[in-house]
């Protein structure tokens, strides 16, 4: 299998409703994470990266924003007069499915662009998971095994997802051979992390099938009923990945990338994170600052203390304020004399002085968009 045939699908609104304080203006894929990017820049740059030309990214609501940030999809070169990137526009809300987030007919609303695909293959990636490694080595994998369908799948906690997919491996071969979703206990298993790898005329089949029978759920219809009649296998994500499933999950993935042996296995400089280009001024730090062990973005100004935390582009810490093990999103202002401590802020949240705002790394505070405080 070579990487141009395959064809990139990223569900840009899956799991919305895992994190609804930050995706209730916008979608999962156009969500901040990690100073400077989005959660849409990981799919697509890993995709880019292993050497496919065309994604097609599908809608449901909220993606204003989103489509603010890919454009034409230029910095991660799919601004093409081929292929490329193409914007899915959502699907039939209409449909006896309802408004649910239904995989299966989303699938039947886009059947005429996988049609006019050239490519033998599929890739199908979510956006609530952060991860980087080089998708040929999946492609490699699935050719060698003779796999019908290769899920990527972490081993760790359980995720508390509706449909997220345990999977009962061969330790050796790594092929499936039992499927369930969602089960109880906090046992260490080995979950998927929703990057699906199969042949295109294979997916069309089992949508189509699925569809005239009057299944909705993805992952129970077509993954968990086909385990025994298709070779189903395992791949294990190499490096560091995570999966998003809570406001709280959200504030810990960005807290591991403190740790520099975690920051350098996401972002490693041989496979890019690439993201939307603004030009700002580098950030700026005035004499009597204090700044320890955190990722601060250009743009910033920073004139008071900042320990253990993550600033955005824009930010502006005032003279006497402190920010410890927080989250401060693209333009907010802390004031003069104001102390927060375990502290979300979406973007353009306004602290005013001498306010003092305190969370827990278990339970952080946060602040919606445009807030003052």
């Amino acid at each position: 299998m070579r990487s141009n045939d395959v064809l990139g699908i990223i569900y840009s609104h899956s799991y919305d409703e895992s994190i609804p304080e930050l995706t209730n203006v916008r979608t999962m894929a156009s969500v901040p994470f990690g100073c400077r990017y989005r959660m849409i820049d990981f799919p697509l740059s890993n995709m880019v990266n292993s050497g496919i030309t065309q994604v097609g990214v599908i809608t449901k609501s909220h993606y204003q924003s989103l489509m603010d940030h890919v454009g034409t999809g230029k910095p991660w070169d799919l601004s093409r007069k081929r292929e490329g990137m193409f914007i899915l526009p959502p699907f039939n809300n209409a449909s006896p499915f309802g408004n649910h987030d239904n995989r299966i007919q989303s699938f039947v609303s886009i059947i005429d662009f996988l049609r006019r695909s050239r490519h033998e293959y599929v890739v199908l990636t979510d956006t609530n998971t952060i991860y980087n490694f080089d998708f040929a080595d999946l492609f490699k994998f699935h050719t060698k095994s003779e796999a019908d369908i290769t899920v990527v799948y972490k081993h760790g906690k359980r995720p508390i997802l509706d449909n997220i997919m345990v999977m009962n491996m061969n330790e050796e071969t790594k092929r499936v051979g039992e499927i369930t979703l969602s089960p109880n206990g906090n046992d260490e298993v080995d979950y998927s992390l929703n990057i699906i790898l199969l042949r295109k005329s294979l997916l069309e089949h089992l949508v189509q099938s699925s569809f005239c029978l009057n299944h909705n759920n993805f992952e129970r219809d077509v993954l968990q009923r086909n385990v025994k009649n298709l070779r189903v296998f395992g791949y294990e994500a190499p490096g560091f990945s995570a999966l998003i499933d809570s406001l709280q999950s959200y504030y810990e993935v960005n807290m591991q990338l403190l740790d520099p042996k975690n920051r350098r296995t996401l972002f490693d400089p041989k496979n890019q994170i690439h993201t939307k280009i603004c030009d700002n001024v580098p950030a700026t730090y005035s004499y009597d600052c204090n700044v320890k062990n955190s990722l601060i973005a250009d743009g910033c100004i920073i004139n008071g203390t900042v320990e253990n935390s993550i600033l955005f582009r824009g930010v502006h810490i005032a003279e006497g304020a402190v920010v410890k093990n927080s989250i401060i999103m693209q333009g907010s202002v802390v004031s003069r004399d104001s102390k927060l401590n375990c502290v979300i802020t979406d973007k353009d949240v306004s602290i005013t002085p001498g306010k003092n705002l305190s969370g827990d790394t278990a339970y952080p505070i946060y602040l919606g968009k445009g807030i003052s405080v």
